[in-house]
């Protein structure tokens, strides 16, 4: 069996955990064994139905109310229980923030091996082998396991999703005996950001602004641009974030997120290798810049040098019309 951990977010799994399913449905496909799901919190049963219509057969839930919230020691410790008692082949996280978190924690758990933000997989020789970015994207090296389970983490927007099916599968509901105790960490509240904006790892469009756009304020400019495209999210480049400018929770980079949209739109952003590192796997890219020679033009898929204060609203006002 190939299972794959379900991450839930507003009680809803997210994209980026059903394109690792998919992906898992395709390997085990390969290795002629099953295709399973893990899904851990309270409230599950309605949650079945996505996992078999993108390719599990069994979906193992993990039930409790002390699970709402994603508590980094308990759940690797369930994790690890079930993989020990169902011995999978391999495990599947996606590579979001909390996919990071928790894939190292059960493989330390299991004494076993992980590759980390895998942008590739395929089966050789009966042997799953997995490809992931090394040296900030610089160069790809391609791994094999040499232990079981064999547990990958994969990069959102990279995998596509399968075709939905109206299957059904096998429910194993499993017992969580959770107390107090075990928990060295604990989540008490979540706190949310204003608005119900995009994550920008999931987002099929990102517009990303960097120093050139001066001052805080004008990243409105940008907003205005995301909110005639779909499924599109706000990004920024790191000296944005230290400015104070953006939050955090939007820096793509080496100390950021790592994305791979549809379309990246670099907006002031001069192109330093580190933030290259985050969205140079993205399918297109566009650039706007008044520098001639930024870095940026050099991954750059199409490139506009001139001031993106001139830019950006000629951009607005074409696609207000093209969306008329």
């Amino acid at each position: 069996m190939i299972l794959t951990y379900m991450e839930i977010r507003d009680s809803k799994i997210k994209k980026a955990s059903l394109e690792a399913l998919s992906e898992a449905k395709r390997r085990a496909d390969d290795l002629n064994v099953k295709c399973g799901a893990v899904l851990i919190g309270e409230g599950l049963k309605a949650l079945t139905e996505d996992v078999f219509k993108y390719g599990a057969s069994q979906a193992f839930l993990i039930e409790n109310p002390s699970l709402g919230f994603y508590g980094p020691s308990l759940y690797a410790t369930i994790l690890s229980d079930l993989a020990a008692e169902v011995s999978p082949r391999a495990l599947f996280f996606s590579a979001t923030a909390m996919g990071k978190d928790l894939a190292p924690r059960v493989a330390a758990k299991l004494g076993v091996g992980i590759a980390t933000d895998c942008t590739q997989t395929s089966v050789s020789d009966r042997q799953l082998e997995v490809v992931r970015p090394i040296f900030a994207g610089k160069a790809f090296a391609s791994f094999r396991f040499s232990s079981e389970p064999q547990i990958a983490s994969l990069r959102p927007n990279v995998f596509p999703l399968l075709d939905p099916v109206s299957e059904q599968g096998e429910v194993i509901r499993k017992e969580a005996e959770v107390s107090p105790d075990q928990a060295q960490d604990q989540v008490v509240e979540v706190i949310k950001g204003e608005g119900a904006e995009i994550d920008v790892t999931e987002a099929d469009i990102v517009v990303a602004g960097g120093r050139g756009m001066k001052e805080p304020d004008n990243f409105s400019l940008l907003k205005e641009i995301i909110a005639l495209l779909p499924n599109a999210a706000l990004g920024s480049s790191r000296s944005a974030v230290d400015a104070g400018w953006v939050d955090h929770q939007h820096q793509v980079g080496q100390t950021g997120k790592t994305v791979s949209p549809n379309l990246y739109i670099a907006v002031g952003i001069s192109g330093a290798i580190q933030h290259l590192a985050g969205m140079s796997s993205s399918k297109y890219i566009v650039a706007i810049n008044k520098d001639p020679d930024a870095g940026i033009f050099k991954v750059a898929d199409f490139g506009v040098v001139g001031d993106l204060f001139d830019v950006v609203p000629a951009l607005k006002k074409e696609l207000e019309i093209f969306k008329e």
